[in-house]
């Protein structure tokens, strides 16, 4: 089955109904055993696609990956990249801020890990934390020593989460205008599917110690935070810096997603390897030369 990226892609100006967009989508393969193959191919060719934008050295790549508890994030990091050279590639988790962190703006601690030219950086969690958890757990935003005459420090928060929106969306273009390419991806995991996955966790003696009783804490906030993605998903969603809502009842297919919508941005970026002038030429010709004797 083929897949139409577009399908999960929010359009710039959408409004987002989470209730609308599925959590499952129809299998992608045959079997586990086709499964595998196509992931092995999407593999393979990111693989080729970041050896040539590290030789290129004039853009970045970005993926953002955000989704509840379970949702899939560390697998489909896992098994995406799994082709990806180590020194050409760094994944970053952002839990809760530091005492130091909490010290500065919301986005710096984000900021000092963004990728460098020629390389792929991963965020597993990222600055969009700021207008989704802290706007379910309003005490995070009151440690976070906002001015006082801030409109994030009013009782009713008015005005903090537009005026992030506003800070991240100018982030992004700004990136996007100096070549780093961002994608981002919401997993977007039913309820139930969380609800069987703990489960599976709480009984496998090699999963359970990723449970925790803040687990059970977070699914009881489940209204809040559909309503913060969908807000957040509304207001940041550009058509250079887009987001994809990806169905992630089941694993195999939203980690094909994923692979196959970073095969297509890497694709659209007009990369090639950097050619070599006359002088160059004329260098390497000499040091051949050098060497053949």
């Amino acid at each position: 089955m083929k897949i139409n990226s577009d399908e999960f892609r929010v359009q710039q100006g959408e409004t987002v109904d989470l209730t609308h967009r599925a959590t499952t989508s129809a299998p992608l393969c045959k079997s586990d055993k086709h499964y595998l193959a196509r992931l092995q191919k999407h593999v393979l060719h990111l693989s080729a696609w970041q050896q040539l934008l590290y030789a290129a050295n004039r853009q970045a790549v970005l993926l953002i990956f955000q989704g509840m508890d379970s949702a899939g994030k560390d697998g489909a990091i896992q098994h995406v990249m799994s082709g990806v050279n180590p020194q050409g590639c760094q994944v970053f988790s952002f839990k809760h801020p530091s005492e130091a962190e909490l010290q500065h703006d919301f986005l710096w601690r984000t900021t000092r890990d963004l990728p460098e030219r020629g390389r792929i950086g991963i965020f597993n969690r990222s600055y969009y934390e700021e207008v989704l958890i802290v706007r379910v757990h309003r005490d995070i935003l009151r440690s976070e020593g906002l001015p006082s005459r801030s409109a994030g420090v009013r009782r009713d928060g008015a005005g903090i989460w537009q005026a992030r929106y506003r800070s991240i969306v100018d982030l992004e273009h700004h990136l996007h205008v100096n070549g780093t390419r961002i994608i981002k991806f919401f997993l977007h995991l039913s309820k139930e599917e969380q609800r069987k996955r703990f489960i599976e966790r709480i009984d496998d003696p090699l999963k359970n110690w990723k449970f925790g009783a803040d687990d059970i804490r977070e699914r009881k906030f489940w209204p809040g935070y559909m309503t913060a993605y969908e807000q957040c998903l509304s207001a940041t969603s550009t058509i250079d810096s887009p987001w994809y809502v990806v169905p992630a009842d089941n694993k195999n297919n939203s980690r094909l997603i994923v692979s196959q919508i970073v095969l297509e941005t890497f694709e659209a970026m007009g990369l090639a390897y950097p050619k070599a002038s006359a002088a160059r030429l004329r260098e390497l010709k000499a040091i051949r030369s050098e060497l053949a004797t």
